[in-house]
């Protein structure tokens, strides 16, 4: 079981069930929802996501057809993402979750997007797209 949450607290949730497909994107989309130099997402069954509190507090923004991200309305923290065409799936901003997390990331991902001052370093695979075997949402 996971928990995590907003900066201000307002909105909580639990994770009760595996995060899978870890990745560093490093996409120009995620950089800019991140305001960092990658965005650190993992899927997660949606059956297994749960908001605790806060839901009401939950803002979505349309980043592309049929993909929508969610932050909190008061401190704008990024809290994940749902795609129309993948219900049964919610990907989730690790940068979010309080618990210790056992999973691992898999792979940076767009790395020919990323930021001119970003090192990627470490033994991870990198890719110029998706992850090798990724369904396209």
């Amino acid at each position: 079981m996971y928990k995590g949450g907003c900066l201000c607290g307002v909105v909580q949730f639990e994770i009760g069930g595996p995060i899978r497909n870890i990745v560093h994107c490093h996409c120009s989309r995620c950089r800019k929802a991140q305001g960092t130099a990658f965005a650190t997402n993992g899927i997660v069954s949606a059956s297994d996501f749960r908001i605790l509190s806060g839901e009401d507090a939950l803002a979505g923004y349309e980043s592309s057809p049929g993909q929508t991200k969610y932050f909190c309305r008061v401190c704008g923290s990024p809290i994940m993402s749902k795609a129309d065409s993948r219900p049964d799936q919610v990907r989730v901003r690790l940068g979010t979750i309080e618990s210790d997390i056992e999973e691992r990331p898999m792979a940076h991902i767009f790395v020919t997007a990323k930021a001119n001052w970003e090192e990627i370093s470490g033994d991870l695979p990198q890719y110029e797209s998706y992850e090798p075997g990724r369904e396209r949402t």
